[in-house]
Order: structure tokens, then C-alpha cells, then sequence
């Protein structure tokens, strides 16, 4: 049964170079690489030197502080450089790739007949357990802890977002077995948000609850709908998982293999055919980004989306969490007395000197200059415009920067990741970092509270 959340308070930012409707696979890439530092807190312990060979799904490093939790290759090859920044910490490690996949085999299990230890000890041996987060602290799910209930969100509403609905097309089968598998890990609820205004693969599902989602960004996070279906209080856990990562849980225990496989949005202005492609986790970008053309070499290549996302090399690597890779205009040039003069090619929820209001279907070519410089944290009252979480925004931000614990506590600090402050960071006439404030704030409640 379907339950509607509308959201009201919130901003969808128009953008131009949304990728059309159509998948193509990416060229074989020669490379593949995993970035430790994408899963934060973990330290890794390797367990294969440089020059060894893997099959896709063998076990590359383990989090040191718990070694049930693997990190397995996405590919078959051989581990040709561990590249290590200050103090030895490992930043990245290369696998270069085999002609054609080798994988390891699992076995298949049936997530029907299967206990919950099983398809726990499964999650775990497979690699697939980084897979899901846990709330509070925005990090891997703790392996000891029970979470209340799972949550999914089936659609983005972020810039230029991956379109879920698309990517998970025909992948019915291995998305129904990956949530009941999930199911017998909680005592609560799968819960499931979908676009009310789309034709989501997973409604219908059985062993979730289907929650149709509408209104502007950020009606997609997943920390929106947790706000709304079931918040979290202190002492509360719950996990969340991308529906992309679905399918591979779903592929592992009805085949045994670790199918690392993505399906990419390569959007943005600066792509000449912005399209869907399909690749896997850890391959270059290049293999995808040049095949579709750039309007600009020098543009902006950012792994994931515009408000979230990281900025990269062309000839680097995609994420291990990203379904998006955007490309937009450098903003390094400057406008002569920019502050002083009406605008009409950017987009603003204030309504001094700018036009955005009068066009509200307009798309726009926005670069990634802020517009102005750090300054001064100022109280405006826009935040709480495009923040729908039952929260004060402003408060919880200060409370972080002064690392009063107390206060965080208080303010529900438990709930949030850093990607619930993306759209306040974008409205920021202060042009203050928000989403690495929030993530510093439940850094030290991890450590001192934990």
C-alpha cells in the first residue's frame, strides 16, 4: 500500500545538459581503481600485495577496527600500485583489469529459505556490506547493531540526477530478492520512497513499504523521507542503501557473483550527448566522457551530482558509491561590477538584482563559481526555505562549528548526513562550507559518543 509524502520547502535547481534516455556500454576500461578515504572512518588493512592477481569479488583490504567488513575488487586482474599519501595512509589502489571477468563464486542463496545470519554472513563475504549506511553518523553499518528499519530512496531529485526508474529497468528479480533479504535483517519495515509522478521498478515489490514521494529537491534524499516516515532518536539505528546497489546484492545471491556493475548518467552543459551508460564501479572516466565529447576541456568533472558531488581528474576514476558523472563550466572568470547590475543567466532565491523568479521553468548554464567570498555567518532566514527536515538548520550548524555535543544532541544531529545541507550550502549568502561543518560536527559525536 502506497503512503504519499509531499514535501513542500525545499529548491529544484533547472539545469541544462540532462542526460537523454538512452544506455550505451562504456568502452572496457584498462584500470579500475577504489579510493579508501569514499568510506569514511574505515582504515584499511590490505591483504593483497602489489602485483597479485584477483578475480572480481576476492577481497582486497578489511577495515581494521572490524575485519568482517571487506572491500573485494570490482574486476578480475592484477593490483598493480597502492598508492599512499602522508603518514602512510593509503589513498588509492589500482587494479588493472583482464580482458574479460573472472569472478568468484559465492553460491547462490536463496533469500526466501535463508535466516537472517546467513544472509548477513553472505553480505559480509561478498564485499556487499559497505553497501549499507547506517544513521546516525552518515557512516558503513555497525555488523553488531540491529537497525529499526531500512529506507531506499527510489528516485533523485537532485540537478542532472541519475533517473532510477530508467537505470533499474528490467531488473525486477534481482531488486525483489535483495529487499527480502533485507527484510529478515530488521524487526521493522523495508521502507521504499518512489516518484509519485514515475514508474518505479520496485512498486509492487513485496516485504516493503511503498511511500510515494512529490515535491522539489531534497524530496529524493533519503534523509527527507526518514524525517517524515520514522525519525531517528537517540539510541535509534537505521540503515539506508541506494537502489543500484540493490541489484547487486539481489545478482549475488541469486547467481554467487559480485557483479560490480553501474549504471552511469554522464550529464551536464558541457557534454555534447549527455546519456546513460553502463560500466562498473571504479573504472575510468574517461572511458565514458570522452565518448560522448566535451563542449570545454577545461570544464568542471565532478563524480556524483553538483550539490553533493567530488571534483576530479578527466582521467580519473568513478566513485564507489556514484551513479553520476557531471561536467559543467569552470568558474574562474569574473565579472566586472557582477554585484551591481541585474542578472538573468543565474539562479537565486533572493530576488535582488536577479530574474530567476520570473522564469520558473527555466534551464540554466550555471559553473561553479560562488559568486562571492567567505564571510561573516549571517542569520537571513533562507535556510529554513529549502530545509524540510523537522529541524533548525541554522542552530544545528552553529552548534557544530562551537562542538557543543548537547546542543547537537538536542537539535537531532543523529538524523542528518552531510548531504541534507547540500541545498543551504548552495543558498549560503555566507558561502560557508555547511556539509563538511555537519560532517566534522558527527565526526566528534562518533568519537566521544560513539
Amino acid at each position: 500500500m502506497s503512503k504519499d509524502i509531499k514535501i513542500k520547502k525545499g529548491l529544484t535547481i533547472k539545469l541544462k545538459g540532462e542526460a537523454e534516455k538512452t544506455l550505451s556500454s562504456a568502452p572496457r576500461s584498462r584500470t579500475f581503481a577504489i579510493r579508501p578515504s569514499e568510506f569514511h572512518l574505515i582504515t584499511p588493512k590490505m591483504v593483497v600485495r602489489e602485483g597479485g592477481e584477483v578475480q572480481a569479488g576476492d577481497t582486497i583490504f578489511y577495515s581494521k577496527n572490524n575485519e568482517l567488513i571487506k572491500f573485494v575488487s570490482p574486476v578480475s586482474g592484477t593490483l598493480t600500485k597502492i598508492e599512499r599519501g602522508a603518514k602512510r595512509v593509503i589513498t588509492e589502489i589500482t587494479i588493472e583489469a583482464d580482458s574479460q571477468d573472472a569472478f568468484k563464486d559465492f553460491g547462490s542463496l536463496d533469500p526466501k529459505a535463508a535466516n537472517a545470519e546467513a544472509i548477513k554472513a553472505r553480505l559480509l563475504e561478498s564485499g556487499c556490506w559497505p553497501f549499507i549506511m547506517q544513521r546516525p553518523y552518515a557512516v558503513i553499518a555497525d555488523t553488531e547493531q540491529e537497525p529499526k528499519a531500512i529506507f531506499i530512496s527510489a528516485f533523485s531529485s537532485a540537478p542532472l540526477a541519475n533517473d532510477v526508474d530508467f537505470s533499474l529497468r528490467g531488473k525486477e528479480a534481482e531488486l525483489q530478492a535483495a529487499v527480502t533479504a533485507l527484510s529478515k535483517l530488521t524487526k521493522g519495515q523495508v521502507h521504499v520512497g518512489i516518484d509519485k509522478n514515475g514508474n518505479s521498478p520496485l512498486n509492487g515489490l513485496k516485504d516493503v513499504s511503498i511511500h510515494a514521494v512529490s515535491g522539489p529537491h531534497p524530496a529524493g534524499n533519503v534523509g527527507t523521507q526518514i524525517n517524515k516516515i520514522s525519525p531517528v532518536n537517540k539510541g535509534e539505528i537505521v540503515w539506508t542503501i541506494a537502489p543500484q546497489d540493490l541489484v547487486i546484492i539481489g545478482e549475488l545471491l541469486l547467481t554467487g557473483k559480485f557483479n560490480a556493475e553501474r549504471v552511469i548518467a554522464l550529464s551536464g552543459s558541457e557534454v555534447k550527448a549527455p546519456k546513460y551508460y553502463r560500466t562498473r564501479i571504479g573504472s575510468e572516466v574517461a572511458t565514458f566522457l570522452y565518448d560522448s565529447g566535451l563542449n570545454d576541456e577545461d570544464g568542471r568533472v565532478i563524480n556524483g551530482d553538483v550539490l553533493t558531488g567530488r571534483k576530479i581528474s578527466p582521467k580519473g576514476h568513478l566513485g564507489f558509491y556514484n551513479n553520476v558523472v557531471t561536467v559543467i563550466p569552470e568558474g574562474d572568470d569574473y565579472e566586472l561590477f557582477g554585484w551591481n547590475k541585474p542578472v538573468f543567466n543565474k539562479m537565486s532565491t533572493s530576488r535582488a538584482l536577479t530574474f530567476s523568479w520570473l522564469s520558473p521553468n527555466k534551464k540554466y548554464d550555471l559553473n561553479t563559481n560562488t559568486n562571492g567570498e567567505h564571510r561573516a555567518f549571517v542569520v537571513t532566514g533562507v535556510y529554513e526555505e529549502v530545509f524540510p527536515l523537522d529541524m533548525y538548520p541554522m542552530q544545528m550548524l552553529k552548534a557544530c562549528m562551537v562542538k557543543d555535543l548537547d546542543e547537537m544532541e538536542a537539535l537531532g544531529m543523529y538524523e542528518v548526513a552531510p548531504e541534507d545541507f547540500a541545498l543551504t550550502e548552495f543558498v549560503c549568502v555566507s558561502k560557508q562550507p555547511h556539509q563538511q561543518i555537519i560532517r566534522n560536527g558527527l565526526d566528534l559525536m562518533y568519537k566521544e559518543i560513539g
